[in-house]
């Protein structure tokens, strides 16, 4: 079993690391804090070239150190607010947090503004918060009001300057507005969660949970085990890995030396959920993922990845391909294997300290004569990705512009079965629509005062639906859980092809955050989706009002 021998391997390592140095967690994935990081990534980056951008989430230590860098050059009240934020949210990594709380609870709750309950001594660091989200909306598709109601407790920390642990574990119940049932309906899953079951007629309740363990092996290289999500490149989306599928089991390497930060990633996905009574061992498929990034200069970033998604029966993991530092293609071929291998680029470039250009390449298969006869051959499948980011645009401070187009060509991500394919519990790993579209994304992040965010979304998208009818599913590439097999034709394919379907999703949000990681969220949802088959239409009018409590906002943006 990969678990057993991941977990021997891991006892070995840990065994021999004597020469280890200080490991942290991770900041958790949170869409609005990490465009603070990245505006000041964008501002001061070249102080700070260690944080690669690229592979997230980020270390905490890597973000202190870039808050500090920020906290020596902030000019106006904004920035020196947010900096302070990243500072405190990272208070035992830096000495320059403004944490102390002047009236704790109790004496012993919130002894800094930061967490609930906290300890630090000489081998020991632990931070305990509850998390809470209470989310009320009403949705023109639906009778009845939305909510969202997640419950739960967040723990971190570290041992022996060594180890890092962090857990979090969230309940959940909630009726979602009528488009995000529409697609909990076609895929069987509750977008981003795993198990789900009904809760009071149209609603779902559910677990999420996340934990993992680092250990610093040396002062270059981390281990990371655990239960997670991961997001791969610099865009709004990643075309690589996102972090829309569920967590999963993983094995992660870190190894930062010079200018290069080279990852390796082993997970543990199940590869086929089906709902059904009394208990149910899912199957199971494996993930091989390494990225080399490398910085060119101090604004300016490449890097090179390689993935290979295969399965060999009951739980059984393909050995070779845990040597970290070979091509996998070539272990592919020499063991004369069908397993799903991509490779792909991706680059960061920062200019004036103002503007970040970024794109991704991803190549799923390829043949030369076959794109150059431009004949719409179905296995030239392949995506691609510019964007950029303008901060303090036009002069004016904290106003932060966004810019992203994605193309993916149909059949992208797809393979001969689920063992082989592109996602984790019937949901993508990469594009949340799948593949077979264009789609072109704005954003405007505007702060006008410390406490306040306001933040426009557009997102456009032109994509192909399969077409369903009561006996079958027309493959017209979209549907990353469909066999490639089943494709409608071998040539003169093209994106949109399908049921060609114009959509644009407008997404307006105010933020105030009432104290550390307290905030107010509301939010106008509006969509328009147009296609050539009347019956799936759909105009959507969503309107939520959220309180959260160290928790990041929950995105349908699919």
């Amino acid at each position: 079993m990969l678990t057993k021998r991941i977990l021997c391997a891991l006892g070995l390592t840990l065994a021999a690391g004597s020469a280890a140095q200080a490991q942290d967690v991770y900041v958790p994935l949170n869409q609005d804090v990490y465009h603070w990081i990245d505006r000041y990534q964008i501002k001061y980056g070249d102080q700070v070239p260690q944080l690669h951008t690229a592979v997230r989430p980020y270390s905490r230590q890597d973000v202190a150190d870039l808050a500090e860098v920020s906290a020596r050059n902030a000019t106006t009240a904004v920035d020196q607010f947010n900096t302070q934020y990243l500072l405190n949210d990272n208070w035992n990594f830096t000495n320059m947090e403004d944490n102390f709380s002047r009236k704790p609870i109790l004496n012993y709750f919130y002894q800094n503004k930061t967490d609930l309950y906290s300890y630090e001594g000489e081998n020991f660091s632990l931070r305990v918060n509850p998390v809470l989200h209470l989310e009320l909306g009403l949705d023109n598709l639906t009778d009845g009001a939305r909510y969202i109601n997640t419950r739960g407790v967040q723990i971190e920390g570290t041992i022996d300057e060594k180890f890092g642990f962090y857990t979090f574990i969230g309940e959940n119940q909630a009726r979602f507005p009528g488009y995000v049932v529409d697609r909990i309906q076609r895929d069987g899953v509750v977008p981003h969660e795993g198990l789900w079951k009904r809760f009071k007629g149209d609603g779902y309740d559910f677990l999420t949970a996340r934990g993992y363990l680092s250990y610093a092996l040396s002062k270059h290289v981390a281990i990371q085990l655990g239960h997670d999500r991961h997001f791969i490149g610099d865009g709004y989306r990643s075309l690589v890995y996102s972090d829309f599928a569920p967590p999963a089991f993983f094995l992660k390497l870190n190894t930062k030396v010079w200018r290069l930060h080279y990852m390796n990633l082993f997970q543990e996905l199940i590869s086929e959920y089906k709902r059904g009574g009394g208990d149910i061992l899912f199957p199971k498929k494996y993930i091989a993922l390494h990225r080399l990034g490398l910085n060119v200069t101090d604004n300016l970033n490449i890097g090179l990845f390689e993935q290979v998604v295969f399965s060999r029966g009951k739980g059984r993991f393909e050995l070779q391909y845990l040597n970290p530092i070979i091509f996998y293609r070539s272990v592919e071929q020499s063991i004369g294997s069908e397993d799903n291998a991509m490779l792909g680029a991706d680059f960061r470039w920062n200019i004036l300290n103002r503007v970040q250009l970024y794109g991704q390449l991803v190549l799923d298969e390829f043949l030369l004569s076959e794109v150059r006869a431009s004949n719409g051959w179905w296995a030239n499948k392949q995506a691609g990705q510019v964007g950029a980011k303008y901060i303090d645009a036009f002069g004016l401070n904290n106003l932060d512009l966004q810019g992203e187009v994605n193309i993916i060509r149909p059949f992208t991500y797809q393979h001969m079965d689920q063992f082989r394919n592109y996602q984790h519990y019937r949901q993508p790993l990469a594009h949340p629509i799948g593949a077979n579209l264009y789609e072109l994304i704005g954003i405007i992040n505007y702060q006008p005062i410390p406490r306040l965010n306001l933040t426009g979304k557009a997102i456009a998208t032109r994509f192909g639906q399969d077409i369903v009818t009561a006996t079958d599913t027309l493959n017209y590439g979209g549907n990353v859980n469909l066999s490639y097999f089943d494709r409608v034709s071998t040539y003169g394919n093209e994106i949109g092809q399908g049921v060609t379907t114009n959509q644009v999703h407008l997404d307006l949000t105010a933020t105030f955050q009432l104290r550390h990681n307290m905030f107010l969220d509301l939010k106008q949802i509006v969509r328009r989706t147009d296609t050539e088959v009347n019956a799936l239409d759909r105009n959507t009018y969503f309107t939520s009002f959220a309180f959260r409590w160290n928790i990041p906002q929950r995105l349908h943006e699919f």
